[in-house]
């Protein structure tokens, strides 16, 4: 058997996620039907994460385990035959048996755009969060630079209804390495890189920042906000069409 690392891009507003579910389409079982009609093998490729409906992916990393000789180059080309539009293979790599695309990543790179103009172009709608409305960008840049370190970020993760916590996490603590807000012509655009994301976690961060910006929170609330692990203390969830995950790091 070989273990491939495969690096792949896709637009997400065209699929229900990452993670295989029933009766929807995602980007996991859109994968593992391309990788079964190209090598005859069925098997499911274990992404670095999920990403949620409608957020997208410049390097998306999924690993699988196959029989196939098939060279990785050729396997590049045979996926992106058959794979929709919306989802290009970047790259295959093979790989030592022990690396796993989720537990082998040490980092990842997420990115948020939010388009500030006016009027957003009918062809950047589904890519961007369209905000033309004033917000105070540098109390927003300031704020972003209070969540970096190691913290619990239980108020800015996804609760799970029936068991008040985040879903398949033991832990809510993670490091950030670095989380800044850059003017970009039109657009304001969020990039944080850290040792990994809680669900929601970084358009929880977004919407609590746009808080911020707004002037119903100051920087300084946010050190409170993740010193009350309490997800009713953040800010409401940014739409998914601005989120990109950018990088995964090994």
């Amino acid at each position: 058997m070989r273990n491939l690392k495969i690096t792949l891009a896709y637009d997400g507003s065209e699929f229900s996620g990452w993670q295989v579910q029933p009766d929807r389409r995602t980007v996991q079982a859109t994968l593992a039907a391309a990788l079964e009609r190209v090598t005859g093998e069925r098997m499911m490729p274990q992404g670095s994460g999920r990403t949620d409906a409608g957020v997208h992916a410049l390097a998306q990393v999924a690993s699988c385990s196959i029989a196939n000789p098939i060279p990785p180059q050729n396997l590049v080309i045979a996926l992106n035959d058959v794979l929709p539009p919306s989802v290009r293979v970047i790259c295959v790599e093979e790989v030592t048996p022990d690396f796993h695309a989720r537990k082998s990543a040490r980092a990842k790179t997420y990115r948020y755009r939010i388009y500030r103009g006016d009027i957003c172009p009918p062809f950047l709608a589904r890519y961007v969060y369209h905000h033309p409305y004033p917000l105070d960008e540098a109390a927003m840049a300031a704020a972003a630079r209070e969540v970096m370190g190691e913290h619990d970020f239980t108020s800015f993760a996804a609760v799970d209804p029936e068991k008040g916590t985040e879903p398949d996490e033991a832990s809510a603590v993670r490091t950030v390495f670095s989380s800044q807000w850059s003017r970009e012509a039109e657009e304001f655009v969020y990039t944080v890189r850290g040792s990994g994301f809680l669900h929601h976690m970084v358009r929880n961060l977004v919407g609590t920042f746009l808080l911020v910006g707004k002037g119903s929170l100051t920087p300084a609330d946010i050190s409170g906000i993740l010193a009350a692990r309490n997800r009713s203390a953040g800010g409401p969830t940014a739409p998914a069409s601005g989120l990109y995950l950018v990088s995964v790091e090994y």
